[in-house]
This record gives structure tokens, C-alpha cells and sequence, in this order.
């Protein structure tokens, strides 16, 4: 049996042709996508974040922040919790689950979050699932999470310089903002105007696990 690497994405794809691999790469999507789909559908029925929190639908922004790029480098944390409470005051709340790191970085800092933000304890993946799927806006410095805002249908604005997720990117629904105030907020802006299509999807149509296992059965 020969040796198969399956790729998510059309970049995967691309960086293994760059490295000079190109015979037995099949792209097939991203598994996460399978088991976000599948979390999803436990988080509509189960969680009740929403009530709790007293949130409408679309009514609010979701934020995280916890790498140490930002949590530990006191200029970039506070220009990101600064923009925050501008963002704070316009139409829409800002819902931060706030990391442990960061709560401690946060006051070792002498930073203060105050009432433009809503600061909540970290929320389990099924409640996660829930304020992403119905957040109007996501900021984030998480990998994982600038995905789920994709599968989500969520416009998304990154804390960081850079991302792994390029072709989010490329699409025009994940803007990167690094950790400058003024960026920040005009990504937001821009953001709000963001209409993230779904179709055709960058990683695939959540069915991976089933592609995979297919194409092995076949060779």
C-alpha cells in the first residue's frame, strides 16, 4: 500500500507541492470541521449560555485572549483591552471568558477591565460552541477558535500578527489586527460589514472522517 498524506486545504495542498511532494496527497478537508458539526448539534439542544447571560442572539461580540504573546507583554495587553472598551460602548457587548493567565496578567499589570466589558469565568466547549454560533462579531488570538468562528458563519478580527489559517484570510472573513488599539477597532468596524460565506467551504463539507476512511478501504 503506498503511502497517502491527506491534506484540509487547498494551501495544505500547496505547501506539500513546495516541499516537493505531490504523489499521494489527497485533500479531503479538516476534521475539525466533523467534530465541530457534531458539538454543534449537542449545543443547540443542551447549552444555555444565552439565558444565562441574558444575551440576544447577534446582539453581541465574543472575545479571547490567552496567548503569551499578548497575556505576557503589558503594551500589547492593554491596547487590546483599551479597544475592547471602546468597543464596549458602541451597539454591541463585549463578552470576554476571561483565561486564568490572563485575569492574572490583567492585575499584575495594574489593568483594569471595567463595565464596557463584560468579563465572564471560562465556559465549557458546549457553551463555547453556543456564543460563538451567535456572536454578531469574534476577536480572538486562539487558532482554534478563528476556525469555529468560520464554521460558525462569524466574521472574525485575530490578535496577532499573523496566522496559520491564511486562507481565512485570503477569504476576507478573518482580519488580522495584531495588538495596536486604532487597528484593532478599524478591523472591527470593517468586520461588521463582513458577510462570511459558507460555499464553497475552505475545509470541506464536515464530512473528512467519511473521506478518509473511504479512500483507505479503496487503496
Amino acid at each position: 500500500m503506498s503511502e497517502i498524506l491527506y491534506a484540509p486545504t487547498d494551501a495544505a495542498v500547496e505547501n506539500l507541492r513546495n516541499e516537493g511532494i505531490r504523489k499521494g496527497v489527497e485533500k479531503v478537508g479538516d476534521v475539525m470541521l466533523d467534530a465541530y458539526l457534531a458539538y454543534k448539534a449537542l449545543a443547540d439542544t443542551e447549552s444555555r449560555i444565552l439565558e444565562e447571560l441574558n444575551l440576544t442572539p447577534k446582539q453581541f461580540c465574543l472575545a479571547t485572549v490567552h496567548r503569551q504573546e499578548n497575556t505576557d507583554d503589558p503594551q500589547r495587553l492593554k491596547a487590546i483591552f483599551d479597544a475592547f472598551k471602546t468597543i464596549g460602548m458602541e451597539r454591541f457587548p463585549l463578552i470576554v471568558p476571561l483565561h486564568p493567565r490572563t485575569r492574572k496578567m490583567l492585575a499584575q499589570n495594574g489593568l483594569t477591565a471595567d463595565t464596557r466589558i463584560r468579563l465572564i469565568e471560562p465556559v465549557g466547549y458546549l457553551n463555547m460552541i453556543n456564543l460563538e454560533v451567535n456572536a454578531r462579531l469574534i476577536f480572538t488570538d486562539s487558532g482554534g477558535v478563528q476556525k469555529e468562528a468560520y464554521f460558525a458563519g462569524v466574521p472574525c478580527v485575530t490578535l496577532r500578527d499573523e496566522t496559520e489559517w491564511v486562507e481565512s484570510v485570503e477569504a476576507g472573513v478573518n482580519l488580522l489586527a495584531g495588538a495596536q488599539r486604532d487597528t484593532i477597532i478599524r478591523c472591527y468596524e470593517k468586520a461588521l460589514q463582513v458577510d462570511v460565506n459558507l460555499k464553497p467551504g475552505l475545509y470541506g463539507n464536515g464530512q473528512t472522517a467519511k473521506a478518509i476512511v473511504e479512500s483507505l478501504l479503496s487503496h
